[in-house]
């Protein structure tokens, strides 16, 4: 029976040492974030508690924008401390809702679309990053809005940026969509 023991030891070790892991890189880690283009532009999915200071001293974001719906926050707290975070470090922070929902799921319109390129254009402002919930969807979509926008990515570049943060093909309406943002 001993001899049994000692050969499941290394596996407890190993299993704890992976458990460990895991939950560290979680813990040090912003939910899907990408870098679109260093010192200009970011994407994530909702940050939470560490996750805004590490954003700051690391990639220097200069402007936070949430792509959240107030539906989206009413009765949570992420909203209440993510906008006390921002006035106490001086980050900029813009609400550009883009309604998750709706008929044209996620899509930004284009009244979204321009006032984002306006806050990309304000070198103030950088870098930028933009959260909705998952990172998934919406604020990719809002980064190939500016990527196709600012001519320094084609659209097959684009579409594979997009793809490889959706973490899945795109849709025929997502291609059709990113078609037409040139």
């Amino acid at each position: 029976m001993k001899k049994q023991k000692r050969n499941i030891m290394p596996f407890i070790y190993i299993a704890a040492a992976i458990l460990i892991i895991i939950a560290l890189q979680r813990h040090f880690s912003v939910k899907n974030f990408h870098v679109i283009e260093p010192d200009i532009l970011y994407t994530s999915g909702q940050p939470r508690g560490m996750d805004y200071t590490r954003l700051l001293y690391k990639y220097h974001i200069g402007t936070f924008i949430n792509l959240r719906s107030e539906d989206e926050h009413r009765d949570h707290n992420w909203h209440n401390e993510e906008i006390i975070w921002m006035r106490s470090n001086g980050a900029n922070y813009i609400k550009l809702p883009v309604e998750k929902y709706e008929q044209d799921k996620g899509f930004p319109n284009e009244e979204t679309q321009k006032k984002f390129l306006e806050i990309m254009a304000d070198n103030s402002n950088l870098p930028v990053l933009i959260h909705d919930s998952s990172g998934k969807e919406r604020a990719p979509r809002l980064a190939a809005i500016w990527m196709m926008k600012t001519g320094k990515y084609s659209l097959e570049d684009t579409l594979k940026k997009v793809e490889k943060i959706k973490q899945k093909p795109l849709t025929g309406k997502e291609i059709e969509y990113l078609r037409t943002c040139k």
